[in-house]
């Protein structure tokens, strides 16, 4: 009668020796460990380059315990922080700017382990420790930027059409165009709802005068914000790649957010000043004469330009007219000039070498500004006399203040400009001590937890409480296999999930057993009660994991972050402790009781 056919006890030994493998990846603990990354896009990480890591550090005498291949990078364990971080030094100075190296920690567990797949689940930021970031776009900029763009549309495309207008101004979030007359406003209604599909054109009349007004279609400003949303994320892991962080976590959050993690950052203002800062580079021609430079300090700046001044102090004036941006710039580092002071050596890509070497070309003996633009404001970093054709794209900006500045803005240079600028609403720092603190106390307190429930469960039920704690144990098991094979994150939040399940998990032998005192209460046989015990307890089991899953299925769907990381390790909990529970407890019952053909008493409490 409570026999199962062999196929099921297979099915239960190759899930428990599945989950045991993967499950051991996680008591070897982590050594430090160096990352190896492509620092370019046309940058491989390949085995030639395991090999030149492997001679680096050869050659150096840095003694290595392991070094391997990922996807698209090395990593090399060693015994100890003093040989990670002189590791770190040497291979950064011998690889160059081509590789990206990174502090990291790499599982101890040996290399059969490795080649099945089974690796560790990673530890979050506040397991960890490092910094967390919340980011908000700022939208009004975005919204500004949008409609001062379709303002030049605009105006481009009266002049295109030969159209006659009065004058075209963005007012607000609109743009409005004054007419001589209505025959040109209706030509301009038609031109503009047929090129600029995005825009909502209206006619208003004001003391007589006639006007234009354009306004975005809120699906065209939503499509805007997705965009600069998905270039900010796009740039924020650039510039987190150039930090050198292993194992980021960069992710949107909602609408108008993003969530930045660096585990092993703590440095939290060197890391707010490289993701905050939204540096762009324009070249602009500074040809006006000294007459000119004095007028436009007497106040009268000439069309077409703008006064400035240059680090030293000293007045330019520059043309609003921009030759060349920061998007042709492929490499950007960090050194020196001729004089030995800081520079940011650049290199254009092909159009942007042919524009720059024209622009040198036919303004030889002129004056060239290079700007940075950063949060909307320009500043000249230097404003040098061009001396000779510059062919190559390769260009030098001096005037920095420091390497330290020289080394910012190549980075920044390098990663790109922010689509939109974006505000720091929140942060935490988690010290590694601290981190190392709330592991030791998620463990205890869930290894606490587990022995209070077996105490219970034995005085309790006896010989079936010591088959659920068995199946308790085995539930647990599963579910860090589990979280271990779909490398998840695990946090603080998803420790106490672990905890939950724990507490959750005895519920279904705890309905099971005393189904069973109740049908041997009823003067049934012990092997039919057991039997009852387990078919009839079955429904009200699976309607109250269900009811739960549903709920941690929401969870996750509307949660964010450490949310959504309770969700993930419940969610998978509920899974395995109905396995374990019914199928696993009920295998090793019958395993105890199955093959007894008359049995006088139950040790069930």
């Amino acid at each position: 009668m409570n026999r199962y056919p062999l196929w099921k006890y297979i099915v239960v030994a190759i899930a428990l020796a599945v989950g045991f493998i993967y499950t051991l990846p996680n008591f070897y603990g982590e050594s430090p460990a160096v990352q190896i990354s492509a620092g370019k896009p046309t940058v491989q990480v390949d085995a030639m380059t395991l090999k030149r890591v492997e001679d680096v550090l050869k050659s150096a005498k840095i003694p290595y315990e392991l070094a391997q291949l990922d996807t698209r990078t090395v990593k090399v364990r060693f015994a100890d922080t003093d040989t990670q971080l002189r590791a770190k030094t040497v291979l950064e100075e011998q690889l160059g700017s081509d590789y990206v190296v990174a502090l990291n920690l790499l599982s101890r567990s040996p290399a059969w382990l490795a080649a099945i797949h089974a690796q560790p689940m990673y530890l979050g930021l506040d397991l960890r420790g490092g910094v967390h970031f919340l980011l908000q776009i700022d939208t009004k900029t975005t919204i500004d930027r949008a409609v001062e763009r379709y303002a030049s549309d605009v105006r481009a495309l009266m002049r295109e059409n030969r159209v006659q207008y009065s004058a075209v101004a963005r007012r607000g979030q609109a743009v409005e165009v004054k007419f001589p007359d209505g025959v040109n406003r209706a030509k301009a209604k038609d031109l503009i709802a047929a090129k600029l599909d995005d825009l909502v054109v209206r006619e208003e009349d004001r003391g007589g005068e006639l006007y234009l007004v354009a306004t975005l279609k809120p699906e065209a400003l939503k499509r805007r914000q997705e965009m600069d949303l998905k270039q900010n994320l796009t740039t924020l892991r650039n510039r987190v790649n150039e930090l050198g962080v292993a194992e980021p976590i960069i992710q949107q959050q909602g609408v108008d957010r993003i969530v930045v993690q660096l585990p092993g950052v703590q440095d939290t203002a060197r890391a707010k000043q490289i993701l905050g800062r939204t540096a762009t580079l324009e070249l602009r021609m500074a040809d006006f004469t000294d007459s000119e430079i004095a007028a436009a300090l007497a106040g009268q700046v000439p069309l077409g330009a703008e006064l400035m001044r240059e680090r030293n102090g000293q007045p330019v004036l520059v043309r609003k007219n921009v030759v060349l941006t920061g998007e042709y710039i492929t490499d950007a580092s960090a050194g020196f000039d001729e004089h030995g002071r800081p520079a940011v050596h650049m290199t254009l890509d092909s159009r942007g070498a042919r524009i720059f070497q024209q622009l040198t070309r036919e303004n030889i003996g002129k004056r060239m500004a290079i700007l940075l633009i950063e949060k909307g404001q320009a500043e000249v970093v230097t404003a040098p006399v061009i001396q000779t054709e510059i062919p190559g794209g390769r260009v030098q900006i001096t005037g920095m203040r420091s390497t330290e500045e020289a080394n910012d803005i190549a980075l920044l240079l390098r990663a790109g400009a922010l689509a939109a600028p974006m505000e720091i609403i929140e942060e935490r720092t988690v010290g590694p001590s601290l981190g190392s603190d709330n592991i030791r106390r998620g463990f205890y307190s869930t290894l606490v937890g587990f022995a209070g429930i077996v105490l219970f469960m034995v005085a309790y039920y006896r010989v079936f409480g010591v088959i659920a704690s068995l199946a308790l144990a085995v539930n647990v098991m599963l579910l860090v296999a589990l979280l271990s094979m779909l490398q998840a994150t695990l946090t603080l939040p998803g420790i106490a999930g672990i905890a939950l399940t724990v507490g959750m998990a005895i519920d279904a032998n705890v309905l099971i057993f005393e189904r069973i005192r109740e049908e041997l209460r009823n003067g049934n046989t012990p092997q039919a009660s057991i039997h009852a015990g387990y078919d009839r307890a079955w429904d009200t089991i699976l309607d109250s994991n269900i009811t739960t899953l549903i709920a941690g299925f929401f969870l996750f769907w509307l949660g964010s972050g450490p949310v959504r990381g309770f969700a993930v390790t419940l969610c998978l909990g509920i899974l395995t402790s109905m396995f374990s529970a019914v199928t696993v407890s009920r295998a090793m019952v019958n395993l105890t009781y199955g093959r007894m053909k008359r049995i006088q008493k139950l040790s069930i409490g």
